[in-house]
């Protein structure tokens, strides 16, 4: 089964084609992160403009290096939720044409959904069930994954996503936009104990729950009382504010992993192709007994070939979507009954 993935929920513009799930024939990104960056993040009509221009280039490019016509195709994933509405709307509509137009059989995939199918790109995917810490720039929360598509929310952040307290600490600092790829590289040569910053949700009565405004709050404060330091100043606030949200982010997940008996712990997201939090939580695996898995840095961030994966399972039941599809901004992760 050979599926055509689009994706559009954010910023970027994504086709692929994936066969049986696992072989991913192409897989073409365009970002669209020089328009944002002038803004120090996205904003949304420009977002939904360059979807428009990008979509049809970017989907004959996918067909093209996947050797594969769209006679060929045997099924279309398209992302439908969560993200913004003008954005989703321009992948929905173009997959719904093709799907008009060709006959062809259509899913709507769940942004979060298709995160957690990267990993089944790999090699060597985790076996089910699994634990899964999905954190990106909208979206931070662990989850148990007993099968494709049976999933379980064990706990999310009550606020601000980990990605959103690095891009948004990022243009505190000045740094622009993408901010947590500067705040990584810029902590590499860093101190991670120069600067005190609080542990967020260290109760245990707070279970799985996170949180990352405060850290937000605790750095717009330190800036003010301090300034935006130089050089290797600059450097120590970095790998200091860096090792405040992983530390949660890790903590949290060893957690989850003790409660629930899992020895298998994917990473996926935006935020899993940060260094310093792949190398926490190998450490931490290594110490409490379980296997970190983790995709390869394009996978982490948005792509389409996680959507055909995703997509993939979903027509593999029978499932079909009518016209009818809708884009939904806002939506929590689906699980089967």
């Amino acid at each position: 089964m050979r599926v055509l993935g689009i994706e559009s929920s954010c910023d970027e513009t994504a086709a692929a084609v994936v066969e049986d799930g696992v072989r991913v024939l192409s897989d073409v990104v365009a970002s669209q992160h020089e328009v944002h960056a002038r803004y120090g993040g996205v904003v949304p009509e420009l977002a939904s403009r360059a979807h428009v221009v990008n979509v049809v280039p970017v989907l004959r490019a996918a067909l093209e290096r996947a050797g594969t016509p769209l006679e060929a195709i045997d099924g279309i994933a398209v992302t439908n939720a969560p993200g913004l509405v003008g954005a989703l709307l321009v992948g929905l509509q173009t997959a719904k044409a093709i799907a008009w137009a060709t006959g062809l059989p259509i899913v709507g995939v769940h942004h979060l959904e298709g995160h957690l199918s990267a990993i089944f790109l790999e090699p060597e995917p985790p076996p089910m069930p699994h634990l899964a810490l999905i954190v990106s720039g909208g979206h931070t929360s662990l989850v148990r994954v007993n099968g494709h598509g049976e999933v379980l929310e064990l706990g999310a952040t009550r606020d601000d996503a980990a990605g959103e307290a690095f891009d948004k600490g990022a243009k505190l600092l000045g740094l622009g936009y993408p901010g947590g790829v500067v705040i990584d590289r810029l902590a590499r040569t860093g101190d991670p104990k120069a600067v005190w910053f609080p542990k967020a949700m260290t109760s245990g009565a707070t279970g799985h729950a996170m949180s990352f405004s405060g850290l937000k709050t605790a750095l717009l404060h330190h800036v003010q009382q301090h300034g935006i330091p130089e050089g290797q100043g600059l450097a120590d606030l970095c790998a200091s504010y860096q090792a405040a949200i992983v530390e949660q982010l890790v903590r949290k997940t060893r957690r989850a992993a003790r409660r629930e008996g899992l020895q298998h712990v994917q990473i996926c997201g935006g935020v899993a192709a940060n260094s310093a939090l792949r190398a926490a939580l190998q450490k931490a695996g290594a110490e409490d007994d379980f296997r970190v898995y983790v995709p390869p840095p394009a996978r982490c961030t948005d792509n389409a070939a996680m959507i055909a994966a995703a997509g993939h399972h979903r027509l593999a039941r029978g499932e079909r979507a009518g016209l009818e599809l809708d884009a939904v901004p806002s939506a929590p992760l689906p699980r089967l009954a």
